[in-house]
Parts: C-alpha cells; structure tokens; sequence
C-alpha cells in the first residue's frame, strides 16, 4: 500500500458520503424519492469518476476525518483499485436504478426501497474506500443491515426465509472478522491497514498466517466461497430483479477485494502454505458452484450458482501469489460486476417476455425477438470465456498464471468449469429462446410492450456493449489492472 499523503482530499469521502445524504433525503421526501434516487445515483456516479480521474492524475488520495493523521485518525484512502471499485459500484447503482423505472420485475415502492438501496452502495463505496480495518467491519456491517431490508422488503415467506439464511450466516462471518480484528489489535496496536503493513514485517510466519486466516474466514463467507456459500442459493433468487442485479454484482465481490488487500497488501509475508490452502478453496467453489448450477431450471438459481463458480476464478488469481495473477483477479472482478449484473437483468427480461423464470414454462424468443437472442449471447459467452468477449482475458490471465508457475491441476479445473459454464448458458439458450414456448398465450409480445421497455433495454445493451468494449480493447484495463495491482503492493 503507498504511502499516505497529509493533504486533505475530500473528493475521497464522496463517492459514499452522496448515497448516505440521498438514503436520508428518500427517507425523508418519500414522494420524491425516486427521482431523489435517480439523482443521486447520478451524483454518486460523477463523484466516482471525477476521484477516480484524480487518482489517475495525481496518484492515490487520502483524507483523515477530524484532523487526526493516520494511523490515528479515521483514513479513507482512494488508490488506484480502491478509485475503480468505488466508479463500479456506482456505475450499478444507477444501472439498477434505472431499470427498476422500467417496471420488469421491479422492487415494490414502499419508503423504505431508495433508503435502503442507497444505504447498501454507501456500505459497498465505504468498504472499498476504507483505509482502516475496523471501520472495514463498520461497512460490512451497514452493507449487511441494508441487504437483510432489501431481503425481506414484501413480506413473502420465501423472502423472510431468504434473509433469514443471508442474516444468520454473514452475522457469524461478521462476529468472526470482529473477532479478528480485535486478536490483530491486541497484538499489533494498530488498525490503519498501512500501519498494519509496517507491524506485520515484525510477526512471525505463523502469527501471520492465523491472523490473515481468521480474517479470511470472514471474507470467504460473504463472498460465497466454499463451504461456506449456502446462503447465496438460498436467498439471491427471492429478490425482485434491479435488487438481485445490485446483489449479484456487488456484495461478493466486496469480500473478495477484502481477501486480495489483506493476503496480497496488509500482511506480505504469508507463507506458502496459506495460498496452497485458498487455492483448493478456489477450486472447490468453481467445482460446487458450476454442478449447483448445472441441476437447477430456474434462471436466477443457475446465475446465482455461477456467482459462487466465478468466485473460484477471483480466488484463484490472489491463491497463486503472483503480480501476473492479482492483477487477473482485478481485471476479473471488473468484468464480472458488469456481466453478471447484465445476465440477471436479461433474465428478468426473460421473465417478463414468457412469463416465467422456469426454464421449462418458457421458450419462443428467438422468433419473436433475435436481437434479443444476441444480445443475451454477449454476456452469457463472456462468462464462459469465448473470446473476444472480456470474460475470456479474465480467464486467460488466471489460467495461464497457473500454468506458467505450474499449476497444472488447477488450471485444467479451470478449463473443465469453463466447458461446464457453456453447458448452463446453453440450456438457457436452447430453452427460453431455441424451443417454442410450452404455452404460446402466456408470452408477452408485440410492440407496445417492447417500446415500454425501453430502460430495461438501454441498461442491458449498454453493459453489453461494455462487455464487447472491453473485449475488443482489453490493454487499456489490462493495463490499469497491472498498475492498481502495482499501486497496491508499493512499499509504504
């Protein structure tokens, strides 16, 4: 991590102070609060971007809040990695705000939606801007209490039933990393993660090691990693679709940046057996989450399946320890956020064309709609990894970092899930858009419908046309993958 600048930069802070004042503005003018919302996720996004061009410009921003340096004070730091998460995060927020204005699958409008919603991207911007561990809890924890809203907003039983799971097991990954959190503190005396970097040259390989276990034992569960993923399956599918999509794109991923600073940042010196360990967990979780997949009918049960599979890629990348492999698992992430937002947006277009989100009770879109057809294709073969689509960099990058430091069991499971993948893409494929629809009378068509439609389609192809963009292009994030991974390992 690079050093902390004394300047105050408060740009930093911006990209989740936006969404907290525009949580409490919805909350308090519930008439505005959807266009209050589509405001401020447009302020939100514009603060993102004009700190990110400062990073690029001016190298990595810091600020303390109440005059207090680090590591004392309450620092938030915006590096090169730190910049891009926070731009993501805000780029999906109004993403899905936006096609929640398009009434597929929406989220009920009760008072409680927008505050909520926003609260949850202040806890994802917080997490990822955070220059100290504990206020790293402080952020999982807003992110949590939002997220179990969102989860039980309507009151259904599979709802309540979903947040339940999400709540039991992500508060006891959270217990754990606040137990963690307080065992680093007795030992080190410090909390600012760069102050942490410094200590940690002094702890043991064997304290080292315990210490980024127990944090990852934390961060493995809220990013869905084997074994600890149940919850995902179990809860993803019962929300409404520009919610899913936020969920989908965002919250594990949050635990995964948080395993990637702490293993290849925070504490340097963790010894070899630890990422031999996370590797296997990498490859357990591809496997699981692509079988998972594979079994079920359901488009949300196979999207949110593969979240946990596309996990085992990010894991790998950190697991292999190497310059070439974080910055696969930073390019990785980057890509994911926007295909896998993409893919449960496009499934709950499949929804609401055929009238269901069973595979079995749906079918006749290639007839009726072929543009449609392709443009599903674009992020459904980009999770796969066919070029020249950004999911296969993502893969190369990771696949051919294992092989090069000879890894060759990891590897050829990593191609194995790949074929795997194409086999769920394609049984979506072939069953809501090749085979007639089982019941021609339930599919909407015609054109009234399709021109009401029109920011559920301006959503969905403008993340497809990202996904073919990055594809075409890759250096210009290849290239920054390499320098926010170099940014993040620069001695302090």
């Amino acid at each position: 991590m690079s050093a902390i600048d004394p300047n105050f930069a408060p740009l930093v802070a911006a990209p989740l102070l936006v969404p907290l004042v525009t949580a409490l503005l919805c909350a308090l003018m519930q008439r505005q609060a959807r266009w209050l919302s589509l405001a401020g996720s447009v302020a939100m996004f514009a603060a993102a971007l004009a700190l990110f061009l400062q990073v690029q410009a001016d190298g990595t921003q810091t600020m303390a809040f109440g005059g207090w340096q680090a590591p004392f004070g309450i620092a938030f730091v915006a590096d090169p990695l730190g910049a891009s998460m926070a731009l993501i995060t805000a780029l999906m927020g109004l993403a899905c705000i936006i096609f929640q204005f398009s009434g597929v699958d929406s989220a009920p409008e009760s008072p409680t939606l927008y505050p909520l919603l926003h609260a949850l991207l202040a806890g994802v911007a917080g997490a990822f801007l955070t220059g100290d561990i504990f206020n790293l809890y402080v952020w999982f924890e807003l992110m949590l209490v939002a997220a179990v809203g969102l989860l039980a907003l309507g009151g259904r039983r599979a709802q309540l039933d979903g947040a339940f799971k999400y709540f039991v097991l992500n508060a006891f990954g959270t217990m754990v990393f606040l137990m963690a959190i307080g065992w680093i503190y007795a030992r080190t005396g410090q909390l600012n993660l760069q102050a942490l970097e410094i200590a940690s040259a002094s702890l043991g390989a064997g304290e080292t090691l315990a210490f980024v276990a127990a944090l990852c034992i934390g961060f493995l569960l809220k990013a869905g990693a084997f074994p600890l993923f149940a919850w995902l399956p179990a809860s993803y599918h019962t929300l409404p679709a520009p919610v899913l999509a936020l969920f989908a794109g965002l919250l594990t991923k949050v635990g995964i940046y948080a395993v990637l600073r702490i293993a290849g940042d925070v504490f340097p010196g963790v010894p070899a057996i630890g990422f031999e360990v996370l590797g296997w967990i990498a490859i357990a979780t591809m496997v699981t989450g692509v079988l998972g997949a594979a079994f079920h009918w359901d488009i949300r049960r196979i999207l949110a399946f593969h979240i946990v599979s596309q996990i085992g890629y990010m894991l790998l990348g950190v697991a292999l320890d190497s310059a070439d492999g974080r910055t696969g698992t930073v390019f990785y992430i980057l890509h994911h956020i926007i295909v896998k937002a993409n893919l449960f947006l496009i499934g709950a277009l499949i929804f609401r064309l055929t009238g269901s989100y069973d595979l079995r009770e749906s079918g006749g879109l290639w007839a009726s709609r072929p543009l449609f057809g392709l443009l599903f294709l674009v992020p459904a073969l980009s999770l796969v990894g066919i070029p020249p689509l950004s999911g296969f960099w993502a893969k190369f990058i990771v696949v051919r970092e294992a092989m090069l430091l000879e890894h060759w069991v990891w590897a050829a499971v990593a191609l194995l899930v790949g074929f795997l993948t194409l086999y769920s893409m394609m049984k979506i494929w072939f069953e809501a858009f090749w085979k007639p629809h089982p019941q021609p009378e339930r599919a909407i068509t015609g054109p009234t419908s399709a021109a009401a439609l029109w920011p559920a389609y301006l959503v969905v192809v403008s993340l497809a046309a990202l996904t073919v963009a990055i594809g075409l292009m890759p250096e210009p994030m290849l290239d920054f993958a390499r320098s926010a991974n170099a940014a993040m390992e620069a001695t302090p």
